[in-house]
């Protein structure tokens, strides 16, 4: 079995789930390997900051680096977190991780560490995904990046880059099923508690995350009303009702508490119910429509092609095709 090092780089304000997330999936597969054939483990995990002096993350944790940065030899695979520590980056952490990518058989980001391989100049020409409140600010700082706000995580050849916080748990997932195979991946995944595993084609974001939550309660209770029963009619005179305003004082209080128009709301959240319907149950395209509050099966195949450049039976396809 080959035994793959791995490099964790560190840094002030790292985000401490983005390095332990990922660690702990790394160290588990190691373990089950190790248990089952009795060879040499599977990942050698080193950490490594600048001066090879104690950190501390965004949320205070004190972490003790291994080995200096400033030294450390190219690994087998180069982990990036992310955390407050990437904006700005420290030029001398970047400059580090550009001179050791190019030795490295795989580069990983996790989060916002997608911004540390963009300054590194190694992310140009690819596509990539980072949390989804700063894919907008990586797309305009770094045009020459395909930013994909979508998926869970992105592989482009050897450099991939995950979304938000704990989507590193499904990349490192995804490394683990690719080097040791299914079963072992899935031996982690049950120790963790979480599922085996995301694809990379699943959604990172929900309608409730991207969009704000309202500060009035009558408009709260109409987002959750929305998100309950997207077969409803969801007009906004329906919901001007329901929130007890005129439809002229609904629609503008709305835009201004959510951040956008009651129209557009419903549509992400009946896409996204469409979606999860899609994703989970074996309902027909037509059923899931008549469910996600599409009427028809047609309505429903417009939406999908316009917002995800597929149609319904083509997502589903793609979905479980990539959890198979």
């Amino acid at each position: 079995m080959t035994s793959h090092d791995v490099l964790i780089v560190l840094f002030t304000g790292v985000q401490s789930l983005d390095v332990t997330g990922p660690l702990e999936v790394l160290a588990g597969a190691a373990d089950v390997a190790t248990a089952a054939d009795g060879c040499a483990p599977a990942y050698r995990i080193r950490t490594a900051a600048l001066g090879g002096g104690p950190v501390r993350t965004s949320a205070g944790l004190r972490l003790l680096p291994d080995e200096d940065l400033r030294t450390a030899a190219p690994p087998d695979v180069l982990l990036v977190p992310g955390g407050h520590g990437t904006h700005p980056a420290d030029p001398e952490v970047v400059a580090r991780i550009a001179a050791l990518a190019p030795g490295a058989g795989r580069v990983v980001s996790v989060c916002t560490g997608a911004f540390l391989l963009a300054e590194a100049g190694l992310l140009d020409g690819r596509r990539a995904t980072t949390h989804w409140a700063y894919c907008g600010t990586l797309a305009r700082r770094f045009p020459g990046i395909t930013v994909d706000p979508e998926p869970v995580f992105v592989r482009d050849g050897r450099y991939a880059t995950s979304a938000g916080v704990t989507a590193g748990i499904d990349l490192a997932l995804a490394l683990v099923e690719e080097d040791l195979g299914r079963d072992v991946a899935l031996a982690v995944a049950r120790g963790l508690v979480v599922f085996l595993r995301r694809p990379g084609s699943q959604a990172q974001f929900s309608t409730q995350l991207a969009a704000q939550l309202a500060q009035r309660h009558p408009l709260r209770e109409v987002q959750r009303w929305i998100t309950e029963h997207p077969d409803a009619d969801l007009s906004v005179d329906a919901l001007a009702e329901r929130a007890a305003l005129s439809p002229r004082q609904f629609a503008r209080a709305f835009r201004a508490e959510v951040g956008v128009t009651p129209g557009r709301y419903v549509d992400r959240t009946r896409l996204e119910a469409a979606r999860r319907l899609l994703e989970d149950t074996g309902s027909g395209v037509a059923e899931v429509a008549r469910a996600a509050g599409y009427g028809t099966a047609e309505a429903m195949r417009r939406a999908f092609v316009r917002t995800l450049s597929v149609p319904p039976a083509e997502y589903r396809r793609r979905f479980h095709s990539a959890r198979s």
